[in-house]
């Protein structure tokens, strides 16, 4: 008895609520899904779409309810779920700023589900039951009957009671409410048909039916129940175990008991009295009165359930401060008592419940409430299919259900929202998108939908490796793309090799920036070497670029370079092309730079050397490339690096010139060569700008390079291992008075048509 009194007086000091078990979701929930829709509406559902039809909107309706129990069921059990249900769900999955801006639509379905239901209660008194009363009414008072005599008052009672007893009198009060729901069901299903029933054509229908979205608007509030017990989350022993029990048993007694109604009314009556009298269950039953007192039940046991679940999400918002005021947060989020019962927010809840009360229109107001639902029920499928796929560690739910349910469930939310109504869906987005712009300037949390977009980025880039790995591929000559490493120690000052970079890897090929900080490993160049990291990122994040950086601490680029350049790049496969870079003015950079590229050469890779001057590209206009009798292997290379670079935006002025330099015996096969190859592979390169030169020796070439090329942006020349071997470092001191320079040696076999 002791250990039961400490147990009590510690979870009333946490704020655990009322210790509700399973039977307070179940009840809550399927109290709701067997309410005024199906004792109203289904008949009509039947007469406008037929046999066929009205059980396609049920099979519809729960492969989107079914996906979303799972989806909150899985969710639930990953989390310590708190007050606010649904909304606490979202919130601390999605983040606050997208949270909130759901859970102020969830609240108002919510709140207008009240409403509905008190509207729907109301209903009941325009049956031929009532009717001797209704007349006496009129006659005795002289005023006409309006349905809002009734649900107004209803409505104060309800909140009344809901503030004065709190949330034990409403879960008690659904046991007799569950209890009178199935007796009226059973006395339905216990009826004979009138009028011979429908005829048995199963696909028939009446003349001028309404369409099937009008028809889905109306009836989908009948599965609007299955997060409604969600909502007494805050109020729960185990939410982790009482959630998913609790919505799925809903949601399966739902199933069968709407699949069997549509069915015995197709085969009661005829279609035509189904489409045109809401009250045909009270027809059919063989004691007519029930339907009136089970409608009544769950008209009323569905609003309670709707005032015990909206006032708390309105709580759960306060506490999270989503409102632009303290004072209004601090107000709403009060609770009162042991039991933290929002009466502040139930009093909110209950001025706009009343203003929706006064509308009367029982259609109106449930195509409001599918439109909120339906972007509530997308948001939490959504929740369950991106955490999925983000493979998010931390994502550790006792309940799991399958990525491609909860896929499903959110397509077809969203589809319906824009079946339903085109308009009112795009409204609904927009509010929704201003409400999460307004919430990110006041809530920066570190759990967001940027956390889950990142995991979603890893897993998609995970996947592409491992995929392109397994496959075995191959490089593939006739369709050679730049997988492009560049390696520099001095990456953050010069600006030149990262555009160059930038350029290449802009759409047609993939690049990583691999940045050597020069040092020996320790704590403090570790910490030098991520702030650099950081500085690149920001960098690549203001240019604009696609490529990827990585900085690493080595006591040379010479050491580090055999292990940095057999990692994969960011495509998932080999890199092809190692780029070096040097600027004119520390020519001390080269010896380490070719002694790098006498080392890679027996590793088959392509090798670029890029000198940058004060020149920076210039007006980015003019790209030259010149051709010898050396550049055998080169020529395919030269011309699709400069092609990929002049893809870019920044180079949309330019034009490619290729300068031809042969022997005169060997200049015309050479020319017709080259013509011959931008033609079949159909390169931007017009004939005129082919030039072709002839030149007796190394002195005259480099003349003639230097007055076509010295006013040129970017100059593209070809080396070979041997010159390289034979000339070392002056391989790339040559032709010094030209501006930015690319020195380009081919060991891959590529072709260009």
């Amino acid at each position: 008895m002791v250990i039961k009194l400490v147990k009590r007086l510690q979870r009333v000091i946490k704020g655990e609520g009322h210790g509700f078990t399973t039977s307070a979701v179940f009840l809550t929930s399927v109290c709701t899904i067997l309410g005024a829709i199906m004792f109203l509406r289904f008949g009509y559902a039947v007469g406008n779409l037929g046999l066929i039809g009205a059980l396609f909107i049920i099979i519809l309706g729960h492969l989107i309810t079914i996906p979303t129990g799972l989806a909150v069921s899985e969710i639930a059990t990953n989390l310590k779920v708190g007050g606010g249900g649904a909304y606490y769900i979202i919130s601390r999955s999605f983040g606050t700023s997208i949270g909130s801006s759901i859970g102020i639509m969830l609240y108002a379905s919510q709140i207008i589900s009240v409403a509905f239901y008190l509207i729907a209660f109301a209903e009941i008194f325009n049956s031929d039951f009532f009717s001797p009363f209704i007349n006496m009414f009129e006659n005795y008072t002289h005023i006409k009957y309006d349905s809002r005599i009734i649900s107004l008052p209803a409505g104060l009672i309800l909140f009344s009671i809901i503030l004065k007893r709190g949330a034990n009198i409403g879960i008690k009060a659904l046991w007799g409410i569950f209890a009178l729901l199935i007796l009226a069901v059973i006395l339905f299903f216990l009826g004979s048909p009138v009028h011979s029933g429908s005829g048995g054509d199963i696909y028939g229908s009446i003349k001028r039916p309404d369409s099937f979205s009008t028809v889905f608007a109306i009836i989908f509030p009948a599965f609007t129940g299955i997060i409604a017990g969600v909502g007494l989350s805050g109020d729960l022993k185990d939410p982790r175990r009482a959630i998913p029990l609790g919505v799925m048993l809903a949601i399966i007694v739902g199933l069968l008991i709407y699949l069997a109604v549509v069915i015995k009314l197709f085969y009661s009556a005829p279609l035509d009295d189904l489409a045109n009298n809401q009250f045909i269950m009270y027809n059919i039953a063989i004691w007519g009165p029930i339907i009136l007192l089970g409608l009544a039940a769950a008209t009323i046991s569905s609003a309670v359930g709707s005032i015990l679940v909206a006032p708390r999400t309105l709580q759960a918002m306060g506490n999270d401060k989503i409102f632009p005021h303290e004072g209004i947060n601090s107000s709403i989020g009060e609770g009162h008592g042991k039991e933290n019962e929002p009466i502040n927010a139930t009093l909110v809840s209950a001025i706009i419940a009343i203003a929706f009360i006064l509308l009367g229109n029982l259609n109106a107001v449930a195509s409001i409430i599918t439109m909120f639902f339906l972007i509530t029920y997308g948001s939490i499928c959504s929740i369950s299919f991106l955490e999925h796929f983000a493979g998010n560690p931390s994502y550790r739910p006792t309940f799991r259900t399958k990525w491609y349910l909860s896929f499903m469930g959110a397509i077809l939310c969203f589809g319906m929202m824009f079946q339903i109504n085109v308009m009112y869906a795009f409204i609904a987005l927009i509010i929704m998108a201003i409400i999460y712009k307004s919430q990110t300037y006041t809530h920066r949390e570190t759990r967001s939908f940027a956390v889950i977009f990142q995991g979603i980025m890893f897993q998609l880039s995970r996947w592409m490796k491992l995929a392109l790995q397994k496959s075995g591929s191959k490089p593939d000559k006739y369709n050679w793309r730049p997988s492009i490493l560049a390696i520099s120690s001095h990456a953050v000052e010069r600006s030149a090799p990262k555009n160059l970079l930038k350029w290449i890897s802009h759409y047609y090929g993939f690049g990583t920036l691999m940045n050597v900080y020069i040092g020996n490993p320790d704590r403090k160049t570790i910490r030098n070497a991520k702030r650099i990291q950081k500085e690149l990122v920001d960098q690549i994040n203001i240019s604009d670029s696609n490529y990827s950086v990585t900085t690493i601490v080595y006591p040379s680029i010479k050491n580090a370079m055999v292990p940095i350049v057999q990692y994969p790049d960011v495509s998932g496969l080999d890199n092809n092309t190692i780029l070096f870079e040097f600027h004119n003015s520390r020519l001390d950079e080269l010896e380490e730079i070719v002694d790098c590229c006498k080392l890679l050469y027996p590793m088959r890779f392509n090798i670029c050397v890029f000198r940058a001057s004060e020149h920076n590209f210039g007006f980015r206009e003019k790209i030259h490339i010149w051709l010898t009798k050396i550049d055998y292997r080169n020529v395919n290379l030269m011309i699709l690096l400069s092609f990929i670079i002049m893809a870019h935006p920044d180079w949309r002025k330019s034009e490619i010139t290729i300068f031809t330099a042969f022997t005169k015996e060997k200049q015309s096969e050479q020319i017709s060569n080259i013509k011959r190859l931008i033609a079949k592979g159909r390169l931007p390169i017009v004939l005129r700008n082919i030039e072709s030169y002839t030149y007796t020796d190394k002195e005259s070439l480099d003349r003639l390079i230097h007055r076509k090329s010295r006013n040129a942006d970017l100059v593209i020349i070809g080396f070979t291992q041997r010159i390289l071997n034979e000339q070392g470092v002056e391989v790339f001191k040559q032709h010094f008075n030209l501006n930015e320079t690319l020195f380009v040696s081919a060991s891959e076999s590529i072709y260009i048509s």
